[in-house]
C-alpha cells in the first residue's frame, strides 16, 4: 500500500501542469480573439465573410462539433417564422420565402408572426420545439442548405 503512495506526488504535478498548459492555451486563444466555447464549424465559415487570414489561427482554437462527431442532426418538422410587413428588412430571407424554394420542403411551414423577427423553429415528432434559431443575417443559400442537412425528407 505504501508503494502506491509514492506514485501520488508526481501524478498531481503531472495533473497541475496539465492544467496550466489547457489555461495558457485557453488565454492564448483568448488573445487572438476567439472564445472557450468556439466550434470549428464557425471556423470553416471564416472565407465566406472575407476573414481567410485568420481561419488558421480559429481552427487551432476551435473545438469539434457535436454534430461532426455524430453527423447532424435530423429533425421531423421545421417551421419558419416571419412577419409580412417586417420580411424587407431581410431580403435574403424575403427571397427564400418568396421563391419556389420552400415547396421542395413538405415537411416545413412558412408561418407568418406580426413582428417576428426571422427565425426557424426545429419541432419534433409530436411538434413540439426542440431548437430555435436567429436567422436575421442568413443568405437564402444558407436557408436551403440548413433545410437540406437539418430537416427529414
Amino acid at each position: 500500500m505504501a508503494e502506491w503512495l509514492n506514485f501520488v506526488p508526481p501524478l498531481l504535478l503531472l495533473m497541475v501542469y496539465l492544467c496550466e498548459c489547457s489555461l495558457e492555451f485557453v488565454e492564448e486563444c483568448a488573445l487572438k480573439g476567439f472564445t472557450p466555447n468556439l466550434l470549428c464549424s464557425t471556423c470553416e465559415l471564416m472565407d465566406d465573410f472575407n476573414l481567410s487570414p485568420i481561419k488558421p489561427s480559429c481552427l487551432e482554437c476551435c473545438q469539434k462539433d457535436e454534430a461532426e462527431l455524430s453527423g447532424p442532426v435530423k429533425y421531423p418538422y421545421a417551421e419558419l417564422v416571419v412577419c409580412g410587413c417586417k420580411l424587407g428588412r431581410f431580403p435574403q430571407v424575403q427571397a427564400f420565402v418568396k421563391s419556389d424554394r420552400p415547396n421542395q420542403f413538405p415537411r416545413l411551414t412558412v408561418r407568418y408572426v406580426r413582428g417576428a423577427d426571422p427565425i426557424i423553429k426545429l419541432l419534433d415528432e409530436n411538434h413540439n420545439v426542440v431548437e430555435t434559431l436567429g436567422i436575421d443575417k442568413w443568405n437564402t443559400d444558407s436557408v436551403e442548405e440548413f433545410f437540406l442537412e437539418h430537416l427529414q425528407k
